[in-house]
């Protein structure tokens, strides 16, 4: 038989690339992935032996669960016997008790974590932040957050049983039961997450894909709010998520990684591998999930496939498989449609290998990756379904947003009557703007919908509570973490036309802050900017900046009378490029030292009553009256001294330039010798800039 592919393989044997790795794997058969290619003798041993090696999988299982079944009887033994046990001999767990932080429902706050652990407020949020996670000081956290955070410095946490209980824990509860059992699950579409440098395809390439334009329509040509998309092939679905390619969006870019599946990383041939493109991939990495890299651009004459594949190896770790690594790497060109296919066939085979499963009936959830107000439909939340089946009439929950499903809108506009797990959807009926990266769960009637949001709203308001008092816990982190207290704010009121753009403005403003200067959002939210916003600036001193919306008349008239600046933007460059002035501009201005010149000295002149002159020669640049200078012997700088008075000849001079000689008397300082090695410097005011990519 001849030598072929791991996934050829299985399709011959008819089983899953997945299920032969892991034959292989029992095989003792070293293989890095899917696109490993086997030789002639191994896939004849394997073809062999796998009708055997089934029937010894099936008598292992059976082993398997006779040591189940004497484990069980095991602990039915230990507790029988702990029953027995004297009060003296149960003291012995005591110590653990030790490691263990009660907390009631209400209870589960950044700030009382680490008061109860001892352990900075500001170390936790840097831990977490250097995993992709963002907290912040007062954040309510889930139970399952709250844990997790606790186990990494060694604590486990014991709820207090209280009347009070998170009902949305029962909800998570009965969907983690159902994965842990398993008999439930099925396979489901992938959801891919495309990704990349601005202007390297992305969105081109889903218009080959879907065919159908949505760049053209864009503003800078950028895409600047996510959407989801399906196609088919041979039968078989895939979902995309298109995320917006500026790096202001990178919040965006996150919730989509963790919405998805497999992330196709969009380079181009002709550009390699940008900063965008090494933030991406760190979302994706953080996400742990699988990576395509589509070398997109092959059409252009300047193209450099090898070049791309050298810095996708060098710069981001992925050692494309033909040069014996373990990325898929697909040369493509969104604009002829060349390879195109060929990315699509690698996403589901590496679908496949990833045995992607959800609930495929019943209640369903799923993770809204947009929201906005729509002037007609009133709050509208796209999602994509990861469990069950989403029907019209449902009702819903998200956060404090309930509902009823009025409504399910595809991807191409149409009304349809239900979604199933992975479909992308957009539902009208909430009775608010649900949260961005929330999760929406089906639920059994209004009442249920109702209490949860109101369980939620009540959660919001406790956090609203703590945010209030943030300020002064705010500062005294700053100063926990070196920061000084003279720290200069610029205040702003954020309006933007939909949650996630606020929350990817925020996110590129926190990347703008520096030791000196910072910006704090006194109030965000989406739709016009109106009067209340107006004295809301006006009372906190701050400057109105809208994307992507307008202030209604009586707003600018507010504005004028008030005094408070608006701003209004289309285009995400010129907001940032005008905070990143702004903040500059509060910078005072830094005292720098620059070096003058060099000189030698060729001559000691000792003058009574007034000591010691040196006669110079300057060799490069100048020396100034009010400037200093240091002096070296044998290259070790034995003084920095100020500059007495400086002559040419006999004339008292306030500079002398290169190749000329001067005399120099230094404050405090007699003991040149000839020989001796002068820098010449001096100190200027220059205006401070902000490296806003550290």
């Amino acid at each position: 038989m001849p030598k072929a592919r791991v996934y050829e393989l299985a399709k011959r044997l008819n089983i899953s690339a997945r299920e032969l790795l892991d034959e292989l794997e029992e095989l003792g058969v070293t293989v890095k992935n899917h696109m490993s290619v086997l030789d002639d003798e191994t896939v004849n041993i394997i073809v062999g032996l796998y009708e055997e090696e089934k029937k010894e999988t099936v008598r292992k299982n059976e082993k398997a669960k006779s040591k189940v079944q004497e484990k069980e009887v095991k602990k039915l033994e230990k507790k029988l016997v702990s029953k027995e046990e004297t009060p003296q001999e149960k003291k012995a767990p005591i110590q653990q008790e030790a490691r263990t932080i009660k907390l009631k429902s209400n209870e589960f706050k950044l700030d009382i974590l680490a008061k109860k652990m001892n352990i900075p407020i500001s170390k936790i949020i840097k831990d977490q932040f250097m995993k992709g996670i963002i907290l912040r000081p007062g954040q309510i956290l889930s139970m399952e957050d709250t844990r997790n955070i606790a186990s990494q410095y060694g604590w486990e946490i014991e709820l207090i049983q209280e009347d009070e209980i998170n009902p949305f824990e029962r909800l998570v509860e009965s969907y983690q039961n159902a994965y842990r059992e398993g008999t439930r699950l099925v396979q489901r579409p992938p959801v891919v997450t495309v990704m990349g440098h601005v202007d390297h395809g992305k969105t081109t390439l889903l218009d080959r894909i879907r065919k159908a334009k949505v760049a053209e329509g864009e503003i800078g040509g950028i895409t600047q709010s996510i959407g989801a998309y399906q196609v088919e092939i041979r039968g078989k679905k895939i979902t995309f998520i298109d995320t917006p390619g500026h790096e202001a969006f990178t919040e965006m870019r996150a919730r989509g990684a963790q919405a998805t599946d497999i992330v196709v990383l969009v380079v181009a041939a002709d550009d390699g591998v940008m900063p965008q493109t090494i933030e991406a991939y760190n979302h994706a990495k953080t996400a742990n999930v699988p990576i395509i890299v589509a070398i997109n651009k092959i059409d252009k004459p300047n193209a450099n496939i090898d070049l791309t594949k050298q810095q996708l190896a060098s710069k981001l770790g992925l050692v494309p498989e033909d040069w014996g690594g373990d990325t898929v790497t697909v040369p493509v060109s969104a604009k002829t449609g060349k390879g195109v296919e060929d990315v699509l066939e690698m996403i589901l085979l590496v679908s496949e290998v990833a045995d992607i499963k959800c609930i495929p009936q019943g209640h369903a959830r799923g993770i809204i990756i947009d929201s906005k107000l729509d002037k007609a439909m009133g709050p509208l939340a796209t999602l994509v379904v990861k469990d069950g089946v989403l029907k019209v009439g449902d009702y819903v929950v998200a956060g404090s947003s309930a509902g009823r499903v009025k409504a399910l809108i595809n991807e191409n506009g149409k009304r349809i009557k239900e979604a199933h797990p992975s479909d992308p959807v957009q539902i009208i009926g909430f009775d608010e703007v649900p949260d961005v990266h929330s999760i929406v769960y089906v639920v059994d009637d209004l009442d249920t919908s109702r209490a949860l949001s109101q369980y939620s709203k009540g959660q919001l308001q406790k956090e609203k509570s703590v945010t209030n008092r943030r300020h002064v816990r705010l500062e005294e982190f700053l100063s926990m973490t070196g920061e000084s207290n003279e720290k200069k704010d610029l205040k702003l009121i954020l309006k933007a036309d939909s949650f996630g753009a606020v929350e990817a403005l925020k996110q590129a403003m926190s990347k703008l802050e520096n030791t000196d200067v910072r910006i704090e959002v006194v109030h965000s939210g989406i739709g016009s900017i109106n009067s209340s916003d107006v004295m809301l600036a006006s009372a906190s001193d701050a400057v109105i900046m809208g994307f992507k919306v307008k202030p209604d008349a009586q707003a600018r008239h507010q504005a004028d009378v008030e005094g408070v600046q608006i701003k209004v933007y289309d285009i995400i460059f010129n907001l940032i490029d005008d905070l990143k002035k702004a903040l500059e501009g509060l910078l005072e201005p830094e005292e720098v030292e620059e070096v003058t010149g060099r000189g030698h000295v060729k001559k000691i002149f000792k003058i009574s009553k007034v000591g010691t002159i040196a006669g110079v020669q300057l060799i490069e640049g100048h020396v100034l009256k009010k400037g200093k200078m240091r002096v070296y012997r044998n290259n070790e700088e034995i003084a920095d001294v100020d500059i007495e008075f400086l002559k040419h000849y006999k004339d008292d001079a306030s500079r002398v330039d290169a190749p000329k000689e001067c005399g120099i008397k230094a404050v405090g300082f007699d003991e040149f010798e000839e020989g001796d090695q002068l820098e010449f410097h001096t100190k200027k005011s220059v205006r401070r800039t902000i490296d806003f990519n550290e």
